[in-house]
């Protein structure tokens, strides 16, 4: 294995670095975060009926995983910052781990609703702990690797996601999610030893620096005011983005046979075209990266995810309405990763855990918000809000730039 000698923040040349290992370990935890979870949502619909819930409880129920997630992002910001994104990223990837079995356990929706606030609470945990590693990687060797990290979580996720659609017929949720524990603590235990062996110079594998918080910056506080500013407008990025897919997720099939009159087959297809565009557009994401740069590719994403969402909504024919599927897709793909990653350069683990906290709000907000307003307006033009959020998403992007450009022109 390749290994090069790379320097810390500070300018000093750190030890030799196996940095392909370091990537691969950090990728398999995106990508297991993704696998665990999809697998997890196939069997929703089984583990409704064990615990016998109806609709409502049964919504009440999955909040614990919002109440969990949302609750320990910021907390593990701050442990990050204490103990490390690297041994934070392995803890929580193996409760991960184990309480995805939890809810095939459960026989009422009061039983279900705690287990999955636990099982929030560590996928919440994760998602921060490995982006600030990921963030913390990318700033080391001084490349903007964070898309392809999120191509993990993508093909993750439809790993998950096909091998709970061969499974489900065959096997009880008990077995199902038993064996996601199995993978996943494998997984942990196989990434997790190169976490914890191979520390990042002067990154967040250990306790942070004095200025890892804001490095290059002076102290101050308008300095300090200014940049969370910015990550707070980052962050705001990632809610746009992320409302639009947890929206489309939840809805973009739904239109197409309800408004379109597609069969179940078709309708399935239009969600599989979005996620495969936007798992392809993050593989390429650091080559686009690298050529272009962190500005372009969200201001381009975002316009990009705008058109392509007018023309999913709007379109009478299905062949013009998979194609706004897939514009919103590679669009919407590195905008996330780009947002996280430039506020986890401002502010560490904490920056990380502000843009992902309203992110994930921004995936709360989505299929609600297109429900109510569905209601009131219609499918189509409700799902053109995901094209507004985009192009807002672009928009303070575009300003975000301005502002810190005029803040170090140097």
């Amino acid at each position: 294995m390749d290994q090069i000698t790379v320097s810390s923040r500070r300018g000093k040349a750190g030890p030799p670095l196996p940095v392909a290992r370091l990537r691969w370990a950090i990728s398999l935890f995106f990508a297991l975060d993704g696998f665990v979870f999809a697998g997890w949502v196939v069997r929703i619909p089984t583990i409704k009926e064990q615990v016998d819930a109806s609709a409502g409880a049964l919504g009440l129920a999955l909040l614990g995983v919002s109440v969990g997630s949302v609750t320990t992002m910021l907390v593990t910001g701050r442990l990050c910052r204490r103990y490390g994104n690297h041994p934070v990223t392995v803890v929580t990837a193996a409760l991960l781990s184990l309480s995805i079995a939890f809810p095939a356990l459960t026989h009422s929706a009061l039983q279900l609703g705690l287990v999955l606030l636990l099982f929030g609470a560590a996928y919440g945990g994760l998602n921060v702990a490995f982006n600030a590693a990921a963030v913390d990687l990318a700033e080391t060797i001084r490349r903007p690797i964070l898309p392809s990290f999120h191509a993990a979580f993508s093909a993750g996720g439809l790993a998950g996601a096909g091998l709970g659609g061969i499974l489900a017929p065959h096997l009880s949720p008990q077995r199902h999610l038993l064996i996601l524990t199995v993978i996943g603590l494998v997984v942990t235990v196989f990434a997790g030893r190169v976490l914890l062996r191979v520390p990042v110079p002067g990154g967040g594998s250990g306790p942070p620096r004095d200025d890892a918080a804001h490095p290059g910056q002076a102290p101050g506080g308008a300095t300090a005011g200014r940049a969370r500013l910015f990550i707070t407008v980052y962050g705001l990025i990632t809610l746009c983005t992320a409302y639009g897919e947890g929206a489309l997720a939840d809805w973009g099939s739904l239109h197409l046979s309800a408004d379109l009159h597609t069969g179940a087959g078709a309708a399935a297809a239009g969600y599989a075209v979005f996620a495969l565009t936007m798992t392809i557009s993050r593989m390429s994401g650091t080559w686009l990266l690298e050529r272009l740069g962190d500005t372009p590719v969200l201001v381009v994403g975002g316009l990009l995810a705008a058109v392509g969402m007018l023309v999913g909504a709007l379109a009478p024919q299905l062949w013009l309405v998979f194609l706004g599927y897939a514009l919103t897709g590679l669009g919407l793909a590195n905008v996330f990763p780009v947002a996280v990653g430039s506020a986890g350069a401002l502010g560490g683990p904490q920056g990380v855990a502000v843009a992902s906290t309203l992110g994930y709000s921004g995936i709360l907000l989505g299929p609600p918000s297109i429900g109510f307003l569905t209601e009131a307006f219609g499918l189509p033009r409700a799902l053109t809000t995901i094209a507004g959020l985009a192009a807002l998403a672009a928009l303070l992007g575009y300003l975000v730039h301005r502002g810190r450009h005029r803040r170090s022109p140097a």
